[in-house]
């Protein structure tokens, strides 16, 4: 979510903690002793294979529809099958506390029904488990909460339970969820005040009419942001003190969503990361992670910050090995066709950015590289080295700014804080 929200925090009624959760204070962070070493029990794959590229014009993203709403700024967007779900940030008409349900089986969304979050002022986070049978919305500004909801009827979600306490006080910002071991957890970045600074919760939510807190971490400087969990590790976006990659399974050493063990950090140039995608390419390489930068912005006019390519060949010792960069505007969050190689990032008033991220992106020639001033870092410039496939929503008639994005078969849904949910074709 946008780093200008943080300073829009609206108050509503408090509500009822549905389940609460007996939880330890302040998670224990691994004394520097007993830090891991190695990772044995994790496979990066193959080195990622060459490619040679060079600059070339930018397609235009063809746009096949909108589902128009004008009264609540749009937030996240998660589709499933032949629906999309988005939320709603801040106050505009009315204050966010709306998830809209489309039907994205034709061109144009349609909406066909929504839910209200009694008590949220922003619904900002939204996401779909993989087996399709929950929805998980975060909620903000009146204590935090997340909304656990029934799919059985995809149309007509059924509230099963609202998980909070002390801990998600006074926001949940995000709420990303993710199996480990077969167990499905959800990872939620809570913003600072409340019990004291940011915190990351890490819920249990194998029972979802129950789910409970196993482990909580003051984390991040201001914010911990968001995270990305995939295949027992955890990419933890931590604004100014980078990006962490903490092992929950991965290794075989014992760690676990109960138990996290810290195994590197890098930090990114210009600091403030946002949100993170560990990309696993169709050959088998999982080598990068991209990372999202959010500078300060201006709704609707106006965002700052770029996408940063971190090698994690080494997890203990991760490196920032390529960025990308937009004049006049700034990243928020990705989607990935990993089949084809592709990152979709929502760029907020510059629309949405597709890149190709097939091979090996941290070499290139001197001429397509930047040195970092008063370091020995260089980065392979992604806009120089060819890699930008198309842009989308520069050519919609009107001003756009794209909070997120979802790729699903062959197409890319983008939210848009101001005209609600464009459907678009993948880029060629």
């Amino acid at each position: 979510m946008q780093s200008l929200t943080r300073a829009c925090l609206g108050s509503a009624a408090l509500f009822l903690n549905v389940a609460l959760a007996a939880c330890t204070r302040d998670g224990p962070t691994p004394p520097i002793g007993i830090l891991p070493t190695s990772c044995p029990g994790l496979n990066l794959g193959p080195l990622p294979a060459a490619v040679t590229m060079s600059p070339t014009t930018p397609a235009a993203v063809r746009i096949l529809g909108n589902g128009r709403d004008t009264v609540r700024y749009q937030a996240e967007v998660a589709v499933h099958g032949n629906l999309a779900y988005t939320t709603s940030w801040g106050v505009r008409q009315v204050a966010g506390n709306k998830v809209s349900i489309w039907d994205v089986s034709g061109d144009a969304p349609v909406l066909v029904d929504s839910l209200i979050v009694i008590g949220a002022t922003t619904t900002g986070d939204v996401a779909v488990s993989d087996d399709g049978s929950l929805l998980v919305v975060a909620t903000e500004r009146s204590g935090g909460s997340i909304a656990i909801y029934d799919l059985a009827d995809p149309r007509k979600p059924q509230l099963l339970s609202r998980f909070n306490n002390e801990d998600t006080d006074p926001g949940v910002h995000t709420a990303e969820i993710g199996r480990v071991n077969g167990k499905l957890y959800g990872f939620l970045s809570i913003d600072p005040g409340g019990t004291g600074g940011a915190r990351l919760v890490i819920v249990d939510l194998s029972t979802p009419s129950a789910p409970r807190e196993v482990y909580n971490k003051l984390a991040g400087n201001p914010y911990v942001h968001d995270t990305f969990v995939r295949d027992g590790l955890l990419f933890v976006a931590l604004w100014n003190d980078g990006m962490q990659i903490w092992d929950i399974g991965a290794c075989g050493q014992g760690a676990s969503p109960e138990a996290p063990r810290v195994l590197g950090t890098v930090q990114t140039v210009g600091g403030q990361v946002h949100n993170v995608w560990w990309y696993h390419d169709p050959n088998g390489s999982k080598r990068y992670a991209f990372v999202g930068q959010e500078g300060p912005g201006t709704v609707p006019t106006s965002s700052t910050g770029d996408i940063h390519v971190v090698d994690i060949s080494d997890p203990l010792a991760p490196k920032e090995v390529a960025f990308y960069h937009v004049n006049g505007a700034g990243t928020h969050n990705f989607s990935v066709d990993e089949a084809h190689g592709v990152l979709y990032a929502a760029y907020y008033n510059a629309g949405v950015r597709a890149l190709d991220i097939r091979g090996d992106l941290g070499k290139c020639d001197a001429s397509q590289r930047d040195s970092v001033a008063g370091s020995n870092l260089f980065r392979c410039d992604l806009r120089l080295t060819g890699r930008e496939l198309a842009t989308g929503l520069t050519d919609a008639g009107r001003q756009v700014y794209v909070w997120g994005v979802d790729y699903l078969n062959g197409n890319v849904y983008a939210s848009d804080m101001l005209n609600g949910i464009w459907k678009l074709g993948a880029a060629k």
